[in-house]
């Protein structure tokens, strides 16, 4: 028998029907696993990460990156279609900046988390 289930089938339903009314409504739930979908790509984190303290264009983060300005415009887009990034135009430069701070929050907890499980 898998050690990681029950033994018994005793269904407690106080904490169940307290689960339940705590459960996230399906359009929420779909938001926050599009957010982690998108930040589930290294290069992405790593534009997350790079975009942190301050803004850059698409040269700047594909010298960053060691990447072709293609492949960075083509992540940033995608970034930009869920809310992580956003852009503005000076002149010919397209500069990007996190959308808001929560992006690296999440990065921050996970990178915590990795840091607390692996000891």
């Amino acid at each position: 028998m898998d050690k990681l289930m029950c033994e018994c089938n005793i269904i407690h339903e106080e904490v169940v029907k307290d689960a339940k009314a705590t459960m996230l409504h399906n359009q929420e739930l779909s938001a926050i696993s599009s957010v982690f979908k998108v930040l589930g790509d290294p290069t992405r984190i790593n534009l997350v990460w790079a975009l942190d303290r301050r803004e850059m264009c698409v040269c700047d983060l594909a010298a960053t990156l060691g990447m072709t300005k293609s492949a960075i415009s083509h992540q940033l887009k995608t970034m930009k279609d869920f809310h992580v990034v956003k852009s503005r135009r000076d002149g010919k430069n397209i500069f990007y900046s996190l959308d808001d701070e929560h992006i690296t929050e999440i990065i921050e907890l996970a990178k915590l988390h990795v840091g607390h499980s692996h000891k």
